[in-house]
């Protein structure tokens, strides 16, 4: 089995590849703190191995994606000492061995090269993805595998905490899909507002990405909240929550062959 660990800005996702069935199997998540300490981990994740009946031993191989280096030398030693695995830091050192590219490997974010890997491999063209994390990102690829360019925007969570943050009388609100894009109260408004902002936002990125390129190519959104827009379905061709777990596993599997 292949573990992936995808440390991003809010949160810390391990998942499992059942390399038999060829597919993601389980998903154990929490919340990303530069205080996190190995026993904290080693607790948590040891707790959810126990509930869900599954054993450490069964883990091959272990790789990590991180966007939050004060995690990192723990993230390091949870799998080495208890996992007994030696992971995976994928760096802009490891791009030298795919079939994708970048020409500033150690500027762009090692989670945005997984996503360009997976959705790369699995497509072979060029391609869009649009990431629905913590930042929103459109990241642009050639159809040689080259990443042409990136563009990133506060994500959607982020978007309504720095209102919650900013405002003395706005509420924090659940992120659910409003009926109507015309509030009538006020949870409802921020509702309407930052979900069918972004469904606009994420229209208006894709046909300026579009202009400039001269042609239309095949969009791939993916991420946590890539569900949540309305009215965005024509816009993606494909719709993977896996997709950067899944460049997580082949980056480290060309790096670290078996």
């Amino acid at each position: 089995m292949f573990l992936s660990i995808d440390a991003g800005n809010s949160n810390i996702v391990i998942s499992f590849y059942d390399a038999t069935s060829q597919l993601w199997t389980r998903e154990f998540r929490m919340d990303t703190k530069a205080s996190l300490t190995e026993l904290e981990l080693d607790q948590r994740f040891g707790l959810y191995l126990l509930e869900n009946d599954l054993q450490a031993e069964s883990i091959a191989q272990v790789g990590i994606s991180s966007v939050v280096p004060e995690i990192n030398r723990t993230l390091d030693g949870f799998s080495r000492n208890f996992l007994r695995r030696d992971a995976y830091l994928i760096s802009g050192r490891s791009y030298d061995r795919l079939p994708v590219r970048t020409e500033k490997p150690d500027e762009i974010g090692a989670d945005l090269m997984c996503n360009v890997m997976a959705a790369y491999t699995r497509y072979r063209s060029a391609c869009v993805v649009v990431d629905f994390g913590t930042a929103l990102t459109f990241t642009v690829v050639g159809d040689q595998g080259e990443v042409q360019g990136v563009s990133i925007v506060p994500g959607i969570k982020t978007a309504v905490k720095s209102l919650f943050n900013n405002t003395a009388k706005l509420p924090e609100v659940k992120l659910d899909v409003p009926k109507s894009a015309i509030g009538k109260d006020t949870i409802h408004s921020i509702q309407a507002g930052v979900i069918y902002g972004y469904v606009g936002l994420v229209n208006g990125m894709l046909d300026a990405i579009f202009e400039e390129l001269g042609t239309a190519i095949p969009v791939i959104a993916t991420g946590g909240l890539s569900h949540l827009l309305p009215k965005l379905e024509h816009r993606f061709d494909h719709i993977d929550r896996h997709l950067t777990v899944e460049g997580i596993r082949l980056i480290t599997e060309a790096n670290v062959p078996k």
